[in-house]
């Protein structure tokens, strides 16, 4: 499985940087998944550090801004990696982005050796190209190494008719196909993701990462959260 999380979903009450208290429960949580067998690999955005669609404000151009944020999501993959390591939990971390001194650099066999030696891999630095979101990494990393499914850890306990945090009336989905999450334009992940997902027969489930066990549980099939597919059932 592949797990997506958001960079902010680091940043505790703050809202931004690390919050240690999160990073070592989520770690610990991942250890306890890492137990029961899985092949996880982990694709971590940088939001709680720098996030580049928003540095138009800045006066930085797009490209230049995107970059930065690939760098703040090696922040976040080190900070994780040490997290687990610390647990006992044997990861690697594989940026798009070549920095030998910090991490391996991304090669796909490399990548799924790993995950057959049993090691947790962290994803960071995205595709390494501007324009494309940590979601599209996320889709593209797990068709490569033949994930079965995409776990999106989010704030909220599944996908919602709108922003639940701010209406109230929002209705939650138990599960969506595909192209009613693009129809509708549900903020699950970005459309080029989606259809990613779609064209490759990939899974979504999108639930709440902050309610401690809530991945433990979705690995072991129960029900949590919302799930997106090809078809209803």
């Amino acid at each position: 499985m592949l797990l997506k999380i958001s960079g902010e979903a680091l940043a505790g009450p703050a809202g931004f940087g690390i919050d240690p208290i999160v990073l070592g429960e989520f770690a610990a949580e991942l250890r306890d998944v890492h137990a029961l067998g899985t092949e996880l690999a982990v694709v971590i955005g940088g939001g709680n550090i720098f996030r580049g669609l928003s540095a138009g404000t800045f006066g930085i151009e797009r490209a230049t801004a995107d970059y930065m944020g690939m760098l703040a999501t090696v922040i976040n993959a080190l900070a994780l990696q040490s997290a687990l390591e610390q647990l006992g939990v044997p990861t690697r971390v594989l940026s798009a982005i070549e920095m030998q001194q910090v991490a391996e650099p991304y090669i796909r066999r490399r990548a799924t050796r790993h995950l057959e030696k049993r090691r947790i891999v962290i994803f960071a630095a995205g595709t390494g190209n501007p324009f494309f979101t940590t979601d599209t990494a996320a889709s593209l990393r797990a068709m490569e190494i033949g994930a079965e499914i995409i776990f999106k850890a989010t704030r909220v306990d599944g996908v919602y008719s709108a922003d639940p945090e701010k209406d109230p009336t929002a209705v939650r989905f138990d599960e969506l196909t595909y192209m009613e999450v693009l129809e509708r334009q549900l903020e699950v992940m970005d459309a080029t993701a989606i259809s990613l997902c779609m064209g490759n027969g990939l899974p979504i489930l999108v639930f709440n990462m902050l309610r401690r066990g809530n991945i433990l549980r979705a690995v072991c099939g129960d029900e949590v959260g919302t799930l997106v597919h090809g078809t209803r059932a």
